[in-house]
């Protein structure tokens, strides 16, 4: 049983398709796994143990009779602390919103409970999902994979560290800014950051309405491919016979390879090279307008923010950790027709930036500049503290700004990932890219 703790979620659910693996026994161990590791609290937030054995007897039973609701039917996953789910403490990282116990599931649950799939569990995260780094004095900092002493990215923390630990076969995130991609490259995972409005995020708890997306942490692109088609009830992308033999990306030099340090450098080296090998053509690109779209993230994201949270982080700002209230508060410095006039200019630069991608199969770039920061120094360095999360969340944050799908996986490299940027709604065409690219980076 131990192994299943290491398998992707397309091999379980393969697993109990064949009947080599029982739905109950496989959410036992991972429940048992949860309980038992040292970690448990500090990647949890709650663990549903009722809820889970329900779902996974209900998958059983299902299995028997050959009438199983989807290729992951009884897998069990966590979800992060933002999505709702009934009856259960949904608080978002915050203490803001301690003891907020909302009275349905989010549409995302739902359709992941619709297809089979177990829930495990809420998972801690950055508080309110503002911070890239995955660090929360107020609540919990999960762990990070590769290095006990530092922050496992966020604001999906939690969901990367029960995925990377084997505390779930899968994680459900949300990504503003980098939320998904970041703490899955940290902790050598693939993450999808869908297009806005790809998934529902009705019954999510918000950030910034604007940019805020629903996306998986996983093991595999298969994973990834099908969850994404799980959680909106829709068909899978086909990654068979995905190859890069003749596809063509652009390497974005502007912004995204400033100041990258040595390992995410040599990682980001190691996947273009490996892809080159594979018969992808590279081209490095200059664009312009995603140096302006940079400029425009604080009136686009902070204002928004703080004009989601004003009231209560006003009521309350005692309960906050003091650098995620400075930056929301830093929010209120814009007008309204700074932010209406941020994104008229947004929507330009993304009307370029595409024109300017179109003629490749998508955008390639290091998904993260930076290895994971050491905790402690993070919570005695104020400027550590913030010049680390501007450069964790800088290069995600381009694919949000620019209103891409995009994908990381990881380099071979220790918590250093590839990204892939792609056109609004192209995430099957390019998951099928991933899929080929992982083929050759796990060599």
């Amino acid at each position: 049983m131990f192994e299943w703790l290491e398998m992707s979620a397309a091999d379980l659910g393969r697993g109990i398709g064949s009947g080599a693996i029982d739905p109950v026994a496989l959410t036992q161990a991972f429940l048992g796994a949860i309980d038992s590791h040292d970690h448990r609290d500090r990647i949890y937030s709650v663990v549903t143990h009722e809820r889970a054995m329900a779902e996974a007897e209900a998958a059983a039973e299902r299995a028997r009779a050959g009438q199983r609701l989807s290729p992951l039917d009884g897998v069990p996953i966590s979800w992060k602390d933002l999505f709702d789910s009934a009856g259960v403490a949904t608080e978002a990282g915050s203490l803001l919103l301690k003891d907020r116990v909302p009275g349905r599931d989010a549409e995302v649950l739902r359709n992941a409970t619709a297809a089979g799939m177990v829930c495990l569990g809420k998972t801690h995260m950055s508080e309110l999902a503002f911070s890239g780094l995955g660090l929360n004095p107020m609540t919990a900092t999960p762990p990070c994979i590769n290095d006990p002493r530092a922050v496992p990215g966020g604001s999906s923390s939690g969901a990367g560290s029960s995925v990377a630990f084997g505390l779930a076969a899968a994680g459900i995130g949300s990504d503003t800014g980098g939320s998904v991609r970041i703490p899955s490259a940290w902790n050598d995972l693939v993450g999808l950051k869908t297009t806005s409005g790809r998934l529902s995020c009705e019954g999510v708890v918000p950030l910034c309405r604007g940019f805020d997306t629903v996306g998986p942490l996983c093991r595999t692109v298969e994973d990834a491919a099908l969850l994404l088609a799980i959680l909106e009830g829709g068909k899978p992308a086909d990654l068979r016979g995905a190859s890069l033999a003749g596809k063509r990306f652009a390497v974005l030099e502007t912004v995204a390879l400033d100041g990258v340090r040595e390992a995410p450098l040599a990682g980001f080296e190691k996947a273009l090279h490996r892809m080159q090998e594979a018969g992808a053509t590279l081209e490095f690109l200059k664009a312009g307008e995603v140096a302006r779209a940079m400029e425009l993230t604080g009136p686009l994201f902070t204002s928004e923010a703080y004009g989601e949270w004003r009231d209560e982080i006003e009521a309350a700002p005692d309960l906050m950790f003091d650098q995620i209230l400075e930056r929301f508060r830093a929010g209120s410095s814009f007008s309204g027709p700074d932010y209406v006039d941020a994104w008229q200019a947004l929507r330009e630069h993304r009307v370029r930036w595409h024109a300017r991608i179109a003629e490749y199969d998508a955008v390639l770039l290091p998904t993260s500049p930076i290895l994971p920061p050491d905790v402690e120094r993070l919570m005695t360095d104020q400027y550590y503290y913030v010049t680390e999360n501007l450069l964790a969340l800088r290069n995600t944050r381009i694919g949000n700004l620019m209103g891409s799908a995009a994908v990381t996986l990881p380099t071979g490299v220790p918590s250093c990932g590839v990204m892939m940027l792609g056109a609004p709604m192209s995430e099957e065409r390019l998951l099928r890219l991933a899929a080929a690219a992982e083929a050759v980076l796990t060599l």
